[in-house]
Protein backbone atom coordinates (compact mmCIF):
# COMPACT_ATOMS: atom_id res chain seq x y z
CA UNK A 1 0.00 0.00 0.00
CA UNK A 2 1.80 3.13 -1.29
CA UNK A 3 2.70 5.57 1.26
CA UNK A 4 0.21 8.45 1.73
CA UNK A 5 2.49 10.46 3.44
CA UNK A 6 4.92 11.21 0.66
CA UNK A 7 2.18 12.10 -1.65
CA UNK A 8 0.87 14.50 1.04
CA UNK A 9 4.16 16.21 1.49
CA UNK A 10 3.93 18.71 -1.65
CA UNK A 11 0.33 20.01 -0.87
CA UNK A 12 1.19 20.43 2.96
CA UNK A 13 4.23 23.00 1.82
CA UNK A 14 1.73 24.99 -0.45
CA UNK A 15 -0.26 26.87 2.45
CA UNK A 16 3.52 27.99 3.41
CA UNK A 17 4.15 29.42 0.16
CA UNK A 18 0.58 31.36 -0.24
CA UNK A 19 1.28 32.62 2.91
CA UNK A 20 4.96 33.74 2.70
CA UNK A 21 3.88 35.50 -0.37
CA UNK A 22 0.71 36.96 1.04
CA UNK A 23 2.59 38.63 4.09
CA UNK A 24 4.71 39.99 1.66
CA UNK A 25 2.12 41.93 -0.28
CA UNK A 26 0.69 42.76 2.74
CA UNK A 27 4.08 44.14 4.26
CA UNK A 28 4.24 45.99 0.73
CA UNK A 29 0.87 48.38 1.88
CA UNK A 30 2.04 47.91 6.05
CA UNK A 31 5.25 49.48 5.21
CA UNK A 32 4.42 53.29 4.42
CA UNK A 33 6.71 56.14 5.07
CA UNK A 34 6.71 58.04 8.61
CA UNK A 35 8.16 60.78 7.76
CA UNK A 36 9.58 62.72 4.78
CA UNK A 37 12.99 60.81 5.08
CA UNK A 38 11.85 57.37 5.29
CA UNK A 39 9.69 58.70 1.44
CA UNK A 40 12.55 60.04 0.05
CA UNK A 41 15.00 57.07 0.73
CA UNK A 42 12.29 54.83 -1.19
CA UNK A 43 12.16 57.74 -3.39
CA UNK A 44 15.52 57.39 -4.45
CA UNK A 45 15.63 53.71 -4.23
CA UNK A 46 13.60 53.85 -7.04
CA UNK A 47 15.73 56.32 -8.91
CA UNK A 48 18.85 53.91 -8.62
CA UNK A 49 16.62 50.98 -9.96
CA UNK A 50 15.86 53.27 -12.84
CA UNK A 51 11.77 53.36 -11.99
CA UNK A 52 12.11 56.88 -11.77
CA UNK A 53 15.42 58.91 -13.42
CA UNK A 54 17.32 61.71 -11.39
CA UNK A 55 15.57 64.73 -12.89
CA UNK A 56 12.07 63.32 -11.65
CA UNK A 57 13.72 62.32 -8.22
CA UNK A 58 15.22 65.97 -8.13
CA UNK A 59 11.77 67.78 -8.83
CA UNK A 60 10.24 65.64 -6.16
CA UNK A 61 13.27 66.61 -3.89
CA UNK A 62 12.40 69.99 -4.63
CA UNK A 63 8.72 70.19 -4.26
CA UNK A 64 9.14 68.06 -0.64
CA UNK A 65 11.61 71.33 0.22
CA UNK A 66 9.59 74.14 -0.95
CA UNK A 67 6.71 72.40 2.19
CA UNK A 68 9.10 73.37 4.55
CA UNK A 69 10.50 76.41 3.76
CA UNK A 70 8.91 80.13 4.47
CA UNK A 71 9.52 83.15 2.29
CA UNK A 72 11.39 85.04 3.97
CA UNK A 73 13.87 82.16 3.39
CA UNK A 74 14.26 82.84 -1.30
CA UNK A 75 12.32 86.19 -1.08
CA UNK A 76 14.19 89.04 -3.06
CA UNK A 77 15.54 91.42 0.04
CA UNK A 78 14.08 94.84 0.09
CA UNK A 79 17.58 96.43 -0.95
CA UNK A 80 17.93 94.59 -4.26
CA UNK A 81 14.61 95.76 -5.24
CA UNK A 82 14.04 97.64 -8.34
CA UNK A 83 11.63 99.69 -7.64
CA UNK A 84 9.78 102.65 -9.54
CA UNK A 85 9.15 106.12 -7.98
CA UNK A 86 5.53 107.33 -8.27
CA UNK A 87 6.84 111.02 -9.17
CA UNK A 88 8.90 109.91 -11.55
CA UNK A 89 8.07 109.84 -15.44
CA UNK A 90 8.84 107.50 -18.35
CA UNK A 91 11.97 109.00 -19.19
CA UNK A 92 13.21 108.70 -16.04
CA UNK A 93 12.61 105.05 -14.65
CA UNK A 94 12.71 103.55 -18.42
CA UNK A 95 16.46 103.23 -18.29
CA UNK A 96 16.18 100.60 -14.67
CA UNK A 97 13.46 98.72 -16.72
CA UNK A 98 15.11 97.98 -19.79
CA UNK A 99 18.35 97.25 -17.64
CA UNK A 100 16.93 94.99 -15.34
CA UNK A 101 14.66 93.13 -17.61
CA UNK A 102 12.15 92.46 -15.13
CA UNK A 103 8.25 92.18 -16.34
CA UNK A 104 6.95 93.39 -13.06
CA UNK A 105 8.13 96.77 -10.71
CA UNK A 106 6.88 97.67 -6.92
CA UNK A 107 5.77 101.75 -7.32
CA UNK A 108 6.54 103.22 -4.62
CA UNK A 109 5.92 106.90 -3.09
CA UNK A 110 7.93 108.91 -0.50
CA UNK A 111 9.52 105.99 0.86
CA UNK A 112 9.82 102.31 0.25
CA UNK A 113 6.96 101.23 2.73
CA UNK A 114 4.20 103.44 0.57
CA UNK A 115 3.31 100.69 -2.45
CA UNK A 116 0.90 102.29 -4.42
CA UNK A 117 0.97 99.51 -6.85
CA UNK A 118 2.69 96.80 -9.61
CA UNK A 119 3.71 98.20 -13.15
CA UNK A 120 3.57 95.65 -15.68
CA UNK A 121 6.27 96.17 -18.39
CA UNK A 122 4.04 95.26 -20.94
CA UNK A 123 1.97 98.63 -20.06
CA UNK A 124 4.50 100.71 -21.03
CA UNK A 125 3.87 99.89 -24.54
CA UNK A 126 1.39 102.39 -25.52
CA UNK A 127 4.05 104.99 -25.00
CA UNK A 128 5.84 104.40 -28.13
CA UNK A 129 2.43 105.47 -29.96
CA UNK A 130 0.83 108.04 -27.76
CA UNK A 131 4.12 109.46 -26.14
CA UNK A 132 5.06 110.51 -22.54
CA UNK A 133 2.52 113.20 -22.12
CA UNK A 134 -0.54 110.97 -21.89
CA UNK A 135 0.79 108.47 -19.15
CA UNK A 136 -0.68 107.87 -15.81
CA UNK A 137 0.49 105.64 -13.24
CA UNK A 138 -3.57 105.63 -12.19
CA UNK A 139 -4.32 104.24 -15.46
CA UNK A 140 -1.95 101.24 -15.24
CA UNK A 141 -1.00 100.14 -12.21
CA UNK A 142 -1.85 96.94 -10.54
CA UNK A 143 -3.14 96.20 -6.62
CA UNK A 144 -0.12 94.69 -4.84
CA UNK A 145 -0.31 91.72 -2.81
CA UNK A 146 0.91 91.58 0.66
CA UNK A 147 1.99 88.62 2.39
CA UNK A 148 3.50 87.78 5.62
CA UNK A 149 7.29 86.50 5.45
CA UNK A 150 6.46 83.33 7.33
CA UNK A 151 4.04 82.60 4.64
CA UNK A 152 4.65 78.94 3.86
CA UNK A 153 6.16 78.72 0.16
CA UNK A 154 3.79 75.80 -1.14
CA UNK A 155 0.68 77.91 -0.02
CA UNK A 156 1.49 81.06 -1.67
CA UNK A 157 2.08 79.12 -4.85
CA UNK A 158 -1.25 77.77 -4.85
CA UNK A 159 -2.49 81.26 -4.12
CA UNK A 160 -0.64 82.36 -7.15
CA UNK A 161 -2.38 79.80 -9.07
CA UNK A 162 -5.95 80.22 -8.13
CA UNK A 163 -5.88 83.90 -7.35
CA UNK A 164 -3.50 84.40 -10.97
CA UNK A 165 -1.01 86.99 -9.43
CA UNK A 166 2.90 86.65 -10.03
CA UNK A 167 4.61 88.81 -7.38
CA UNK A 168 3.64 89.75 -4.07
CA UNK A 169 5.28 92.29 -1.67
CA UNK A 170 6.56 90.79 2.02
CA UNK A 171 6.18 92.68 4.86
CA UNK A 172 7.97 91.59 8.28
CA UNK A 173 6.11 92.02 11.74
CA UNK A 174 6.48 95.61 12.43
CA UNK A 175 4.46 96.17 8.62
CA UNK A 176 7.53 97.36 7.04
CA UNK A 177 8.44 96.14 3.38
CA UNK A 178 11.24 93.40 3.54
CA UNK A 179 11.26 92.18 0.19
CA UNK A 180 9.44 90.64 -3.12
CA UNK A 181 9.17 87.30 -4.19
CA UNK A 182 7.18 86.18 -7.74
CA UNK A 183 6.02 82.78 -8.89
CA UNK A 184 9.22 82.08 -10.68
CA UNK A 185 11.10 82.20 -7.38
CA UNK A 186 9.21 79.47 -6.00
CA UNK A 187 9.03 77.51 -9.10
CA UNK A 188 13.20 77.29 -9.43
CA UNK A 189 12.73 75.94 -5.79
CA UNK A 190 11.55 73.12 -7.41
CA UNK A 191 12.92 72.80 -11.34
CA UNK A 192 16.06 74.80 -10.83
CA UNK A 193 16.95 78.11 -12.22
CA UNK A 194 14.55 79.23 -15.31
CA UNK A 195 16.10 80.54 -18.36
CA UNK A 196 14.31 83.03 -20.74
CA UNK A 197 16.27 84.33 -23.81
CA UNK A 198 16.76 87.73 -21.73
CA UNK A 199 18.88 85.90 -19.53
CA UNK A 200 21.59 84.91 -22.49
CA UNK A 201 23.27 88.39 -21.93
CA UNK A 202 22.87 89.06 -18.55
CA UNK A 203 26.33 89.06 -18.64
CA UNK A 204 27.16 91.75 -21.53
CA UNK A 205 28.36 94.40 -19.74
CA UNK A 206 28.81 96.82 -22.23
CA UNK A 207 26.50 97.84 -25.63
CA UNK A 208 27.28 99.97 -28.39
CA UNK A 209 24.68 102.11 -29.16
CA UNK A 210 26.21 104.68 -31.72
CA UNK A 211 30.04 104.49 -33.10
CA UNK A 212 31.25 107.02 -30.06
CA UNK A 213 28.45 105.84 -27.60
CA UNK A 214 28.17 103.18 -25.20
CA UNK A 215 25.94 101.64 -22.55
CA UNK A 216 27.70 100.59 -19.96
CA UNK A 217 26.70 98.54 -16.33
CA UNK A 218 28.40 100.27 -13.61
CA UNK A 219 29.08 96.52 -12.30
CA UNK A 220 31.76 96.16 -15.17
CA UNK A 221 34.76 95.06 -14.12
CA UNK A 222 37.89 97.43 -14.95
CA UNK A 223 39.67 95.04 -16.60
CA UNK A 224 36.72 94.23 -19.28
CA UNK A 225 36.39 97.90 -20.01
CA UNK A 226 40.41 98.18 -19.97
CA UNK A 227 40.19 95.57 -22.82
CA UNK A 228 37.07 96.81 -24.83
CA UNK A 229 38.44 100.00 -24.89
CA UNK A 230 42.21 99.49 -25.14
CA UNK A 231 42.39 101.86 -21.63
CA UNK A 232 43.92 102.14 -18.88
CA UNK A 233 42.08 102.60 -15.97
CA UNK A 234 43.85 100.92 -12.40
CA UNK A 235 42.56 97.75 -10.92
CA UNK A 236 44.23 98.60 -7.55
CA UNK A 237 42.09 100.55 -5.90
CA UNK A 238 38.46 99.66 -7.39
CA UNK A 239 37.15 96.38 -9.40
CA UNK A 240 34.21 97.89 -11.64
CA UNK A 241 33.78 100.94 -13.28
CA UNK A 242 31.43 101.96 -10.83
CA UNK A 243 34.12 102.48 -8.24
CA UNK A 244 36.03 104.99 -9.91
CA UNK A 245 33.11 106.77 -11.36
CA UNK A 246 31.85 107.19 -7.88
CA UNK A 247 35.55 108.23 -6.79
CA UNK A 248 35.51 111.02 -9.47
CA UNK A 249 32.02 112.40 -8.52
CA UNK A 250 33.13 112.50 -5.06
CA UNK A 251 29.08 111.84 -4.58
CA UNK A 252 26.25 109.91 -4.70
CA UNK A 253 25.19 111.72 -8.44
CA UNK A 254 21.67 111.34 -9.70
CA UNK A 255 20.26 110.90 -12.96
CA UNK A 256 21.79 112.60 -16.19
CA UNK A 257 24.95 114.11 -14.36
CA UNK A 258 28.23 114.07 -16.07
CA UNK A 259 31.69 113.96 -15.36
CA UNK A 260 34.80 113.15 -17.89
CA UNK A 261 37.59 110.98 -16.68
CA UNK A 262 40.57 110.30 -18.69
CA UNK A 263 39.19 110.16 -22.79
CA UNK A 264 35.85 108.89 -21.45
CA UNK A 265 32.73 111.57 -20.85
CA UNK A 266 30.15 109.41 -18.31
CA UNK A 267 26.50 110.13 -17.80
CA UNK A 268 24.40 108.52 -15.30
CA UNK A 269 21.55 106.77 -16.66
CA UNK A 270 20.66 105.06 -13.52
CA UNK A 271 21.38 105.11 -9.81
CA UNK A 272 19.83 104.98 -6.35
CA UNK A 273 21.02 106.76 -3.37
CA UNK A 274 23.50 103.69 -2.55
CA UNK A 275 25.09 102.83 -5.76
CA UNK A 276 25.20 103.96 -9.64
CA UNK A 277 23.86 100.84 -12.07
CA UNK A 278 23.97 102.24 -15.39
CA UNK A 279 26.11 104.47 -17.25
CA UNK A 280 26.32 106.08 -20.81
CA UNK A 281 29.92 106.23 -22.12
CA UNK A 282 30.74 108.47 -24.34
CA UNK A 283 34.55 107.67 -25.99
CA UNK A 284 35.80 111.21 -26.82
CA UNK A 285 39.33 110.27 -28.52
CA UNK A 286 36.78 107.87 -31.37
CA UNK A 287 34.99 111.35 -31.17
CA UNK A 288 37.73 113.32 -32.54
CA UNK A 289 39.18 110.43 -34.77
CA UNK A 290 35.75 110.12 -36.45
CA UNK A 291 35.13 113.84 -36.50
CA UNK A 292 39.03 113.76 -38.60
CA UNK A 293 38.37 111.09 -41.14
CA UNK A 294 34.91 112.66 -42.14
CA UNK A 295 36.79 116.11 -42.47
CA UNK A 296 38.94 114.58 -44.92
CA UNK A 297 36.65 113.14 -46.72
Amino acid sequence: MPDDSSSSQPNSSSPKRSRSWLERVMNSFSNEPKSREELLDIIKGAANNKVVDQEALSIIEGALDVANQQVREIMVPRPQMVCIRSDEKPSEFLPKVIESGHSRFPVIGESSDDVKGILLAKDLLPLILSGEKSFSFDKVLRTANIIPESKRLNVLLKEFREKRYHMALVIDEYGGIAGLITIEDILEEIVGDIEDETDEDSEEFIRKVSSTDYILKALTPIEDFNAYFNSKFSEEDFDTIGGIIMQAFGHMPSRNETISVGNFTFRVLYSDNRQIHLLRVTHKEKKKKDKKDSNKG
